[in-house]
């Protein structure tokens, strides 16, 4: 639990951070500009991969966040061969038969059209718009995550989609379509609904009747089991429920932001840094050796919700939490040595199997794409109270 006496991170160590992340951007340009960066790290270093995952939009997000900072075009350049990329995936419909447009196309395109006007950038980012609105489902109202359309077996949403819907907006916006805000005004109201329990934690995924579109139970993919609470499940609720007050001042989302940020914080070990399910707190884990490892992607993700809230409303308490939190990550998480890691944020947990979930054990204890590329995203915010984000 976060406490009022807890060191916060100051405005000095935040630029000194970020420009620590900015060098060690530059210095991945060479490995992964013309190939993607893979969704965690192997022994601390990303391999590099084709773009055919859910998480390879987080690695050109945080080059333009480097770009924004320092203006560099060698980095600006870089950026857009993923675009390039981006655009032909969507294009070809590689690997998009899934929810995960947002966490793909809003950091890599979105934010080449908002930052440099790139029409590419644009058009595919619109394409993955369309994409995302083609897995709604309208008995039940939400957008369905996984597997094929209508699939008894696969008919429901996950948290995490709550990350991907700001795209909708977005294409809106962009088009004057109202039907990409509408089905992602649809989803979120549903996963409000559903998806946060009485305690403020949340379920990662909802199972939906397919015949009624009557919600059924929620279930566990990645946390450790149903009745307990996945660190980044609960972290993709707090940002998330941020992002749905800003698009909508429904003043529902502005309580389950409170709600879902007030558990997560309250559920915190010692150092202020998650175990990967929120089961493992600090009541009863050991802090010396303990053997489940930590996922510092979800603080990250936290902090970025914290200052996105605290920039809607002014809440200066909100802003502390989130300076605390990234002063932890930077004094104890962060890459320091760049032989010991081509990564930004150490000790981040992708997918972690137990005894009552379906995982494939893969990126426990390394580096995460999305990680880094939040962590970065914080700093920037707080470097940069002004930052336009790219969700």
């Amino acid at each position: 639990m976060i406490r009022d006496n807890s060191p916060v991170l100051t405005d000095e160590e935040a630029r000194a951070a970020l420009e620590k992340c900015i060098e060690q951007v530059r210095r991945n340009l060479g490995e992964f500009t013309t190939s993607s960066q893979n969704h965690s790290s192997v022994n601390n270093f990303y391999p590099q991969c084709k773009n055919d995952q859910w998480t390879t939009g987080f690695w050109p997000g945080e080059i333009w966040l480097a770009y924004e900072y320092t203006k560099d075009e060698a980095f600006k350049n870089a950026a857009l061969e993923h675009v390039k990329s981006m655009n032909y995936r969507i294009e070809n419909k590689i690997s998009v038969d899934h929810h995960d447009m947002g966490f793909l196309y809003s950091p890599s395109c979105v934010a080449a059209w908002k930052l440099i006007k790139s029409d590419m950038g644009r058009s595919a980012a619109i394409k993955a718009a369309d994409q995302l609105i083609s897995r709604f489902q309208t008995k039940g109202n939400f957008i369905q995550a996984w597997g094929a359309l209508g699939e008894k077996d696969n008919y429901r949403y996950i948290v995490d989609c709550l990350l991907n819907t700001p795209l909708l907006y977005w294409a809106s916006r962009e088009t004057g379509d109202k039907k990409y805000a509408e089905i992602a005004r649809l989803h979120t109201q549903t996963c409000m609904k559903n998806s946060i329990r009485a305690d403020g934690s949340t379920f990662h995924t909802f199972f939906m009747d397919c015949e009624t579109g009557a919600p059924l139970y929620g279930r566990t993919c990645q946390g450790y089991a149903d009745d307990s609470v996945w660190a980044r499940g609960q972290s993709w609720g707090v940002y998330g429920s941020s992002l749905a007050y800003r698009y909508d001042r429904n003043e529902e989302y502005l309580k389950a932001f409170h709600r879902t940020a007030d558990f997560y914080l309250s559920r915190l070990p010692e150092d202020n840094v998650p175990y990967w399910d929120m089961i493992f707190n600090d009541d009863n884990a050991v802090h010396d050796g303990e053997t489940e490892p930590r996922d510092s992607s979800s603080d990250c993700i936290v902090a970025c919700g914290l200052l996105d809230m605290a920039s809607q409303t002014g809440d200066k308490e909100l802003e502390r939490k989130a300076r605390v939190l990234l002063k932890a990550l930077v004094d104890k998480y962060a890459v320091k040595d760049f032989s010991k890691s081509n990564g930004l944020l150490l000790h981040g947990t992708y997918s972690k199997k137990s005894p009552y979930n379906t995982c494939t054990p893969e990126g426990v204890d390394e580096c995460t794409s999305w990680g880094d590329y939040f962590y970065m995203e914080a700093l920037t915010r707080i470097v940069n109270p002004a930052w336009e984000l790219y969700w």
